[in-house]
């Protein structure tokens, strides 16, 4: 059976924790893994602005053996000039692998639902549980676990990042906390989702419209962007000054309130003086870089789990 990655619960806690395994030990010796030998190609479909995710997707499966091949969304115009399923049914014939940045959700579930190869989400409207991986595997670096943690999320509790969080850190035990504004909190069956998870992996999850609560005694606290791509028109609003997220900015004072110790993550793109200021990016705490790193390191070790799940089946 093909093995698809569209959201964070797509791994379960044990699955989860091989893959973050193997993206460490990927980590230290980058070439010594190499499912994609041939070389194989992965397609790699981008409809949505990117750096990130195209950099260490094409790095990533190059030194996993194969080709990667980057098609501009823009240009293929898919579910537009042809239907999904006819799309899916082209690519998946010559290609080990998808990975596709899109909008909707439901048009990655259609092109898995239409693929005898792994589809994987690299960043949707609802989810983007490939830079969740990538944090994931940071903050093992930097605390040694994560079962235990508290990771706190605080700006826009309704974006993929924050759903992300929710689903991901529960599988992996955090006792995972969501400051948000109560015009922009997140989606109700993702929370209950993330609840059911951390029922049986010991962690815990609390959507809060206090920030300093939220970030109070946190091990890992973590903001993005106010202004998600698709959201450009309401730049205004959400940057203004009477912008709802205003009380949530990641500063220094903010971040005081978590552990001494705590590391402060940013997906990326950042904006400083917004969602966050400099000293605090730029600062000892932040561990922005190594989880900008590190997406390369944890998506070469899911299409490798992807490539031998559905091998086995």
């Amino acid at each position: 059976m093909t093995r698809h990655f569209l959201r964070d619960d797509d791994l379960s806690p044990q699955e989860q924790q091989a893959v973050l395994a193997r993206a460490a030990r990927m980590k230290a010796d980058r070439f010594a893994d190499r499912p994609l030998a041939g070389p194989r190609g992965v397609a790699l479909i981008f409809d949505k602005p990117t750096l990130r995710t195209q950099l260490s997707f094409s790095v990533g499966v190059a030194e996993l053996g194969g080709h990667p091949m980057v098609i501009d969304g823009n240009l293929a115009q898919i579910g537009t000039r042809e239907s999904i399923a006819d799309v899916t049914r082209v690519i998946e014939r010559q290609v080990a692998a998808i990975v596709w940045r899109t909008y909707e959700q439901d048009r990655l579930a259609e092109m898995a639902s239409y693929s005898g190869v792994p589809v994987v989400n690299a960043l949707t409207d609802d989810f983007h549980p490939c830079q969740i991986l990538a944090d994931l595997l940071t903050i093992t670096e930097h605390k040694g676990r994560l079962a235990g943690l508290t990771m706190t999320y605080v700006g826009d509790g309704a974006n993929n990042m924050a759903h992300s969080y929710l689903l991901g850190g529960a599988t992996a035990g955090m006792h995972v906390r969501i400051g948000t504004p109560s015009s922009h909190q997140p989606r109700a069956d993702i929370v209950d989702a993330a609840r059911d998870i951390a029922a049986g992996t010991g962690g815990s999850v609390q959507v809060t419209d206090d920030p300093v609560a939220a970030v109070d005694g946190a091990d890992v606290v973590i903001t993005d962007t106010w202004v998600s791509m698709g959201q450009e028109s309401e730049a205004g609003d959400r940057k203004g000054a009477q912008s709802p997220f205003a009380e949530f900015a990641l500063d220094s004072d903010l971040v005081g309130r978590a552990a001494d110790d705590a590391i402060v993550l940013h997906c990326l793109p950042a904006y400083r003086g917004f969602e966050i200021s400099a000293d605090v990016i730029d600062g000892p705490q932040s561990a922005v870089w190594d989880e900008a790193e590190n997406r390369l390191h944890a998506q070469k070790a899911l299409l490798a789990f992807l490539l031998e799940a559905g091998a086995g089946a």
